[in-house]
């Protein structure tokens, strides 16, 4: 079990570290979309990348659909293993309209051992993601 500081430190310490194995500039909130953004999530349990819709129900509704006619491509050419959930609760309550896909191996972000293998998977699904976002960005933007 680790004391609250020492869990803040190891997750610090897995930031700095995936920064400076994988030194690049993601596009992450900068999508110019409103409530569209791209997220890593690392803890004592999973990791996972996800595409994140988080704004007013009317955009979320429109960007799903828009997302959801481009689901065969996005699973067919760049992330086969992509999960769609129109209604994702996280964990502060708050729904919100999630695709992502998730490391299928036992990690913590408190066991070093099983870091390398998480910032691998961070750095290529979340290129995946870029490039189909890069792909398909103007058909989303209208």
């Amino acid at each position: 079990m680790f004391s609250k500081e020492e869990s803040r430190k190891l997750r610090e310490d897995f930031w700095i570290s995936y920064g400076k194995s994988f030194p690049r500039k993601w596009i992450l909130y900068d999508t110019k979309i409103k409530g569209f953004s791209f997220k890593f999530h690392f803890d004592t349990k999973t990791a996972l990348v996800s595409l994140d819709l988080e704004d007013d129900l009317e955009n979320r509704i429109n960007y799903w659909e828009k997302l959801q006619s481009l689901k065969s491509i996005l699973k067919d050419e760049f992330l086969p293993d992509a999960i769609f959930e129109e209604e994702y609760i996280l964990d502060n309550g708050k729904e919100i309209s999630r695709i992502y896909v998730t490391l299928d191996q036992k990690v913590s972000i408190h066991n070093k051992n099983t870091w390398r293998d998480v910032m691998e998977f961070f750095n290529e699904k979340m290129n995946l993601f870029e490039a189909f976002f890069e792909e398909y960005k103007d058909f989303l933007e209208v």
